[in-house]
């Protein structure tokens, strides 16, 4: 059974456990504490050099990083529905997407950099959390552009799960944890909603994971 390196509020593993999830892959979490920089220790960069969640190791030991790496690879390697579509200008489209989350938007907003805001630059928390706010604000007001796209259907690319929806998931998830104002985003909320109602994408969320009731004992 493969493994992934995870913690329950990381927006890329959250990625990850959606596409394993919606797959119906059986895998075994393996918790990177970032709260305490476990994940800079040399147990852990021996695994991930790049000293991030997610990392996954296949049944063979193949390691991989980066979690849109990952589940493009689980994508052609396991049968189950597929994450991307079939034909090559929609298979564009929700690598767009994706990458609109993933890089344009949860970059800025990850705890490192949060804590460099704070901690090294000497920014307040109401400075950190406007920072926060602006950059959540700039990207879902282009993915709700986006959705306008007749191509967008239940979902953020027709009416089957994709890779985009599994990273517009965790980044609202985010975005409501630090009440960031979403109803100027009416489309991507209806996808968000849809998304939830999924077993596959409900099991993700951090609240299930194994490692959530370490935050708050």
């Amino acid at each position: 059974m493969p493994t992934l390196y995870t913690y329950f509020r990381s927006s890329a593993a959250f990625r990850v456990r959606c596409a394993l999830n919606h797959k119906g892959i059986a895998w075994t979490p393996e918790v990177v504490w970032l709260l305490t920089e476990e994940q800079r220790s040399d147990a852990y960069r021996a695994t991930n050099p790049q000293a991030l969640v997610p990392a996954f190791i296949d049944d063979d030991g193949s390691r991989l990083a980066q979690s849109l790496a990952i589940i493009e690879y689980l994508d052609e390697t396991r049968p189950g529905p597929s994450l991307l579509p079939a034909d090559p200008l929609g298979r564009a489209r929700v690598r767009s997407l994706s990458l609109l989350i993933a890089c344009d938007v949860h970059p800025l907003n990850n705890l490192r950099i949060l804590k460099y805001l704070k901690r090294t630059l000497g920014h307040s928390q109401e400075e950190v959390d406007a920072w926060y706010r602006h950059w959540v604000a700039e990207g879902l007001s282009a993915y709700e552009a986006e959705l306008a796209d007749p191509r967008s259907g239940r979902y953020s690319h027709g009416d089957a799960v994709t890779m985009a929806d599994c990273c517009l998931v965790p980044q609202i998830f985010n975005a409501q944890r630090l009440k960031c104002p979403l109803d100027a985003y009416p489309r991507t909320m209806r996808v968000f909603d849809a998304l939830m109602a999924l077993p596959a994408f409900d099991a993700a969320q951090p609240s299930k994971q194994p490692d959530a009731a370490r935050a708050t004992s």
